[in-house]
């Protein structure tokens, strides 16, 4: 089975609303979960090159519309170039059906066993929100789209205010690879909220602030039928140092964490907003000098600028906080301008709804603690974040070496590193407890985030022409299939 071309050039398809694009995708969605493997992974290496091929015109209206340079635009496109071909890879392999087969068996206690035979199905169309930080891959052909069509789902993206001609002018240029039906782009906010609510839509990615997505997040969960709501929103990332590290390498710490705070303008998910340092630290100056030597900058948006300076202001104004570093506005309300601040972890405990804000940009809250105990109690009150870096010496200080280097309250712990840049590898897992996700149990980032838009069903006692391919004893597919536990063929 395999879907026709367009009849007519991708300009000359009519905007359609979100009804329209949800309605349109659900009728698509039985062709493309009847694909066979290698055509649904041949589409997904198709965007892959279409993207490639295009990469030069694509940069050019992203960064016109983003300013995030050519240089992370272009680095961006290999990003999600290489997302489409792992899940294209993923598809190939067939591992992802999980597929599981328990035999019938008359002599089972306490009943006799009927024949059980297990795999995940698409879920049918999604809703995709775009970000506006990452115009390719979170975007249009980012990762919770190129996981959505792997699984087999159609497509719907809310393109991002921030970028729309880049969003319209990347669906125009895939259009001989997927077709409308299969991959839409509509824009507004209104379009938006619709898609959330429309009951052709199954299931809902986002990646955000925190005020929007919960407030899509509750949509998705007051429909008559509510649906799974994916959602990336806020995340303070802290990063702790312990005395011993500090000890050793506190300049070249402090160095690599102003460069982690205010590499792409401090817009990513995954910025260190929260550095933990021992008290009488001694690392103010280098501080000081190196989130100075950062020049201002536009941010994605006057939206988001209005946004970073009204939240520094708030946590520079408050009475427990201290100014590190704390520019003045410049005259581009589009800019920002880097900024530390300084206050302790017991005044983040006694003013924790205050000071444990998200600044999206660069800036950062630097806390200094008095003791393991201080520091501990501190980590116990914050909220969930994708990331939690650690800055220790091995041999040194293990008890809280181990205490630190737990799971906590966080999706990614990280030894001796920085968050920023994160790895397209099938172990990632880019999620965390609330408000970093709306489900922690599940990845945006990596092989395994083709689960989110898939559902088990089990077949019982089903004759074997009648089950789906994969189900089968003669396996067409060839998939990976696993008999009471243990792998039998693929």
């Amino acid at each position: 089975m395999s879907f026709p071309a367009p009849s007519t050039p991708p300009s000359s398809n009519p905007a359609r609303t979100a009804a329209e694009a949800a309605a349109r995708a659900r009728a698509a969605a039985p062709a493309l979960a009847a694909l066979p493997l290698p055509t649904r992974a041949s589409l997904l290496r198709g965007l892959s090159g279409a993207l490639g091929e295009n990469s030069a015109h694509l940069a050019a209206v992203a960064e016109d519309e983003t300013r995030l340079g050519l240089e992370r635009l272009h680095g961006e496109i290999r990003r999600t170039q290489a997302q489409l071909e792992m899940f294209a890879d993923v598809v190939e392999d067939g591992a992802f059906l999980d597929v599981m087969i328990d035999p019938p068996d008359a002599a089972a206690k306490p009943a006799p066993r009927p024949d059980i035979r297990r795999m995940l199905v698409p879920l049918g169309p999604v809703a995709v929100f775009s970000a506006s930080n990452f115009p390719f891959a979170f975007s249009v052909l980012g990762g919770d789209t190129a996981s959505a069509l792997a699984a087999g789902c159609p497509v719907v993206v809310k393109a991002h205010e921030g970028h729309p001609r880049l969003s319209d002018l990347t669906r125009e240029l895939v259009a001989r690879t997927v077709p409308e039906d299969v991959l839409s782009v509509v824009h507004g906010r209104e379009e938006g909220r619709s898609l959330v609510t429309d009951p052709a839509i199954r299931a809902v990615g986002f990646t955000g602030s925190t005020a929007v997505g919960r407030a899509l997040f509750d949509l998705a969960g007051s429909r008559p039928d509510p649906i799974p709501f994916y959602g990336e929103l806020g995340s303070l990332n802290p990063v702790v140092v312990t005395p011993a590290a500090c000890a050793a390498r506190g300049a070249d710490i402090a160095r690599e964490y102003v460069a982690s705070v205010t590499l792409g303008q401090g817009q990513f998910c995954t910025k260190p907003g929260l550095l933990f340092l021992p008290a009488r630290h001694g690392l103010d100056d280098t501080l000081r000098r190196e989130i100075a030597a950062i020049a201002p900058a536009p941010l994605l948006g006057r939206w988001i600028a209005a946004a970073y300076w009204e939240t520094l202001g708030s946590l520079a104004r408050h009475q427990a906080v201290s100014p590190l570093h704390l520019p003045g506005t410049p005259t581009d309300p589009r800019n920002s301008a880097p900024a530390l601040l300084t206050t302790s972890a017991k005044d983040i405990r006694a003013f924790p709804e205050e000071l444990l804000r998200e600044c999206f940009g660069p800036a950062s809250l630097v806390v200094t603690y008095d003791s393991h105990e201080d520091l501990l109690e501190t980590l116990d009150v914050l909220p969930g974040s994708l990331t939690t870096t650690v800055h220790g010496q091995e041999g040194a200080e293990d008890g809280l070496v181990r205490r630190l280097t737990g799971a906590g309250n966080t999706g990614r712990l990280i030894w001796n590193g920085w968050p920023t840049g994160v790895a397209v590898t099938p172990a990632m897992h880019h999620g965390g407890p609330w408000p970093a996700t709306t489900a922690p149990l599940h990845t945006s980032v990596g092989s395994r985030a083709v689960a989110r838009w898939m559902r088990p069903v089990a077949f019982q006692n089903v004759p074997d022409a009648l089950l789906p391919e994969p189900l089968r004893s003669t396996n067409p597919w060839t998939v990976p299939q696993h008999m009471d536990g243990a792998a039998i063929s693929g």
